[in-house]
């Protein structure tokens, strides 16, 4: 999950939770006033009930007619049943029914005096009173409609308006922590774009005080300090392959001059000639080493151009027949290719022609008669080469790394190498956006294969 998603989702959850907290404490605290409403309303009927029996005379023939006058809309569904000292009913408001009520209500008021039961339907309000010297039990029910309904009321609404803030506060953090977040997504925006050749190019500072603005700032000083640092090692690369390799030309020629104008023994001439060949060597080490760390993707495709595969095999193999005259090559087209291959690619002729070069040396160095096959075949989206020769194969447990720097196989043993070509082979398809891949057909039979993508 994303950091803007994490931090939405972090603050919808604390502001819901706030918010139904708050929402469950206004329900709670209407609810205990409607209770203390409705119980209020409940003594003031209990005092109107006890003062009206202080004042009677014949409180049991009064009593129907004083609470028939006076039945007001203080308590809805208003019930009074009154007690004597013997608890036996005197007077109840309850006509044509039959009366009943707990016995157990009147053996607590004799303890506790006066009993609240508000969770019962309806509500009892019920109390012991000495008047005028005798004890009169005094039982009032009634139902709170009014307030109940609007206890109703208030959760419905509590509910839909919870609902509706819910999915508000979810959308607004979202949008709010995105609008915060935007100037992150534009560093990373323009980070993405950053490549070798881009290292100067400053990502964009809004508010250089803020942290962001400060992580930029950051970052450019980082990049600036990088591209020094990579200026500085292509300076020394050039400088040392142009350094190297004229002193390295000159011996090769002074050595084959020597070779050939003067008559040596045979050992002299052998060890002429392997130092002919180390120095060739060398050359080859500074050129791939140079190779290794000039290009780079976007240097290449600026370049690119139409580069036709057959042409790019013959040129790097005249260029391995010099120096292995022995060297031969057996090219066919695969009948499978369509009949308007071209055989053409995008990309860099030099640079290819390096790769099929390494590939062919390899091919004169380990295989058994010096002698490699190239078959190509075109589909409609892909160019594929074949490189097959004969020779010792590659074991495999060193094929994971065939294709690392300095990586020479158990089969290269009294063989010259540097352990630099196939890895600048797997380079530069790389820049090209193709595949290449090793396996090996029998004991003695080895295949590169080439895929490149149209």
């Amino acid at each position: 999950m994303s950091l803007k998603r994490r931090i939405a989702l972090s603050l919808s959850i604390a502001f819901s939770l706030i918010f139904g907290i708050m929402m469950f404490v206004v329900y709670i605290s209407f609810n205990d006033f409607r209770r203390d409403e409705f119980k209020e309303r409940f003594q003031k009927r209990l005092v109107f009930t006890v003062n009206f029996i202080e004042k009677s005379r014949d409180f049991e023939k009064e009593a129907p007619i004083f609470f028939d006058e006076n039945s007001d809309n203080v308590l809805l569904n208003e019930n009074i049943m009154i007690f004597n000292a013997e608890k036996e009913l005197v007077y109840s408001t309850l006509k044509d029914k039959k009366i009943t009520w707990d016995k157990t209500l009147l053996s607590r008021l004799d303890k506790e005096k006066t009993v609240y039961l508000e969770h019962s339907s309806p509500e009892i309000y019920a109390t012991l009173r000495n008047i005028n010297g005798d004890n009169y039990y005094i039982l009032t029910s009634a139902q709170d409609v009014t307030g109940e309904s609007k206890l109703d009321f208030l959760k419905y609404m509590l509910i839909f308006s919870y609902v509706v803030s819910i999915l508000l506060i979810w959308f607004f953090s979202y949008y709010i922590v995105s609008k915060f977040l935007e100037p992150l997504d534009i560093l990373k925006s323009d980070i993405s774009e950053i490549s070798v050749h881009k290292l100067t190019t400053p990502v964009v500072v809004k508010n250089p005080k803020d942290e962001i603005g400060v992580l930029a700032t950051s970052f450019n000083l980082m990049t600036n300090r990088l591209n020094d640092v990579f200026q500085s090692q292509k300076d020394f690369n050039s400088s040392a392959a142009h350094e190297m390799r004229t002193p390295l030309t000159r011996m090769a020629f002074q050595l084959e001059n020597l070779i050939q104008l003067e008559n040596h023994s045979p050992k002299t001439k052998a060890t002429l000639n392997q130092m002919l060949q180390d120095v060739h060597q060398l050359s080859d080490l500074t050129i791939s080493l140079l190779l290794l760390s000039k290009f780079d993707k976007e240097g290449i495709a600026s370049v690119y151009e139409e580069v036709r595969i057959d042409e790019v095999v013959f040129d790097a193999f005249e260029s391995v027949h010099r120096n292995f005259p022995e060297f031969k090559m057996d090219f066919q087209i695969d009948e499978e290719s369509s009949e308007d291959a071209f055989l053409t690619v995008k990309g860099v002729k030099s640079l290819l022609e390096i790769t099929f070069i390494n590939l062919f040396k390899n091919a004169a160095l380990y295989s058994d008669d010096q002698e490699v096959d190239i078959s190509i075949k075109e589909t409609e989206f892909r160019i594929i080469v074949n490189i097959f020769s004969r020779g010792s194969i590659i074991p495999i447990s060193e094929r994971e790394k065939l294709f690392e720097a300095f990586m020479r196989g158990s089969n290269s043993q009294n063989k010259s190498g540097s352990g630099l070509g196939l890895r600048i082979v797997k380079r530069i398809l790389e820049y090209h956006k193709a595949e290449i891949s090793y396996t090996s057909l029998s004991d003695n039979e080895n295949l590169f294969t080439v895929i490149f993508n149209k």
